[in-house]
């Protein structure tokens, strides 16, 4: 039986559905956390609860709760975000999963960004900011992003964000992933990012054609979800081992001026002014 050290704490995992969200679910709740599972679709996270107490004898279904919301769609982002800090105002952990693959072909949302660069990066940008309430409520409270090594090949396109131009399904993916590991040097709330390793999911095709398990993969996710595991606000970690990220990653330039085009992007530049 697992050792029940995450007993009493508080956990969102986002992309809990499937891979290394599903699996980090899983071992967040053998170690006795409340997860708070999120999946796009109500169905597909009733689904995975099921999975999980039906696999797991560790686990109850009192322990896990359904949380759904389509991250192309920036306001059921908001909703969830609501939802969240109503009934779980003490969050202790934001786990940022939820990702995609570019599509082939260039694609916008409904809310009028790069599909990729919205679901795997300003979805959870909306969403970490909506929690800060939740998440500094009491002490310790931290944000883990699960990025990729792939934000080293990229670059943010400040003027064309949405990559209508010049568009590349890689290297928008590879914006995203930079993205989200710049944002985790914000300083509202203690955020780190890490590369789970090349994972057997759904994104293997976009870095080989074999990889490990995602159960492996989620080992490196749970560790930094552990409050006993002392982090720095914006760290890097590969696998199990803190690393530089790219240099873009580590200037507070890049971080404000992001912040400030994602502010835009999701429709809070007006809403942070009024403040």
């Amino acid at each position: 039986m697992p050792e029940k050290s995450l007993f009493g704490h508080t956990v969102l995992v986002t992309g809990a559905t499937s891979g290394i969200g599903h699996e980090t679910a899983r071992l967040l709740a053998e170690r006795g956390a409340t997860v708070l599972l999120h999946g796009r679709t109500a169905e597909d996270v009733s689904a995975a609860a099921d999975r999980l107490v039906a696999t797991s004898a560790d686990i109850r279904a009192a322990q896990l709760c359904g949380l759904a919301a389509d991250f192309a769609h920036l306001d059921e982002v908001e909703t969830l975000a609501h939802k969240v800090v109503r009934e779980h105002p003490r969050l202790n952990v934001l786990v940022n999963n939820a990702g995609m693959a570019a599509p082939e072909r260039h694609t916008l949302t409904t809310d009028g960004n790069e599909i990729a660069f919205q679901v795997n990066f300003l979805a959870h940008y909306l969403l970490t900011c909506l929690l800060e309430p939740a998440l500094t409520t009491d002490p310790g409270g931290r944000v883990v992003n699960v990025s990729s090594s792939l934000h080293r090949t990229a670059n943010i396109q400040w003027s064309d964000p949405n990559r209508a131009h010049r568009y590349s399904r890689l290297a928008a993916y590879a914006q995203s992933q930079l993205a989200l590991t710049v944002f985790a040097a914000d300083p509202r709330v203690t955020a780190v990012s890490v590369h789970p390793g090349v994972c057997d999911t759904a994104l293997l095709p976009l870095y080989a054609n074999d990889g490990v398990t995602p159960a492996e993969g989620a080992a490196h996710v749970l560790r930094l979800c552990d409050p006993a595991v002392e982090i720095v606000n914006g760290a890097y970690y590969d696998r199990g081992e803190r690393v530089e990220p790219a240099p873009a990653a580590q200037e507070d330039r890049t971080v404000r001026r992001l912040n400030k085009l994602a502010d835009l992007l999701v429709g809070r530049a007006g809403k942070a002014a009024l403040n």
